[in-house]
C-alpha cells in the first residue's frame, strides 16, 4: 500500500513538472520582430531558450556581401554574418511568473546586450522586453509568431 501512495504521489508531482515544461515550450517556434525586418528562430538547448536569426529582410550590406555584426563591441567578431546569430541567449521559464527570463538580448544595430524577459500575452503573440539593471527601464517589443498556412 505504501509503495502504491508513493507510486501515485511521484506519477503526480512528474504529470505537473512535465506540464510546466510543455508550458514553456510554447516559445519555440519562429518569430517576427514588429520591425519586420528580421526572422528569430527559438529553440530549445538542454532546459533553456535560444535565439538566432534565420531570415533578414535586407540580408545583404551596400557592397552585395552578407550583412555582418559591425557594431559588435569585440572587433574580432565584427565579420560574424547576422543571419545566424544566437542573439537572445539563456532564458529559463518560470512556470510560476509565466514568463521566460534570467536571458540576454544583443541588439546588433548598437552592438548592446540587455538583460531580457519575455512573456506570451496570446498564442502568437509575445512581449519581448531588454532592459539595463531593472525591467522598468527598458524596452518592450511585440513579436509574432509565424505560422504556417494551411
Amino acid at each position: 500500500m505504501r509503495n502504491l501512495m508513493y507510486s501515485l504521489l511521484i506519477s503526480v508531482f512528474s504529470i505537473g513538472l512535465a506540464s510546466a515544461q510543455e508550458d514553456g515550450d510554447r516559445l519555440i517556434g519562429v518569430w517576427q520582430p514588429s520591425a519586420g525586418n528580421a526572422y528569430v528562430k527559438i529553440e530549445k538547448i538542454g532546459n533553456k531558450y535560444y535565439g538566432r536569426i534565420v531570415w533578414l529582410k535586407e540580408p545583404n550590406d551596400e557592397n552585395g556581401k552578407p550583412k555582418t555584426d559591425v557594431n559588435n563591441p569585440d572587433e574580432s567578431l565584427r565579420s560574424t554574418p547576422l543571419k545566424g546569430y544566437r542573439m537572445l541567449k539563456d532564458f529559463v521559464w518560470d512556470a510560476e511568473e509565466k514568463i521566460w527570463k534570467d536571458g540576454t538580448i544583443y541588439d546588433p544595430k548598437n552592438g548592446t546586450t540587455y538583460s531580457c524577459k519575455i512573456e506570451l500575452t496570446e498564442e502568437n503573440k509575445i512581449e519581448v522586453r531588454g532592459f539595463v539593471g531593472t525591467a522598468v527601464f527598458g524596452r518592450t517589443d511585440v513579436w509574432t509568431r509565424l505560422v504556417k498556412k494551411k
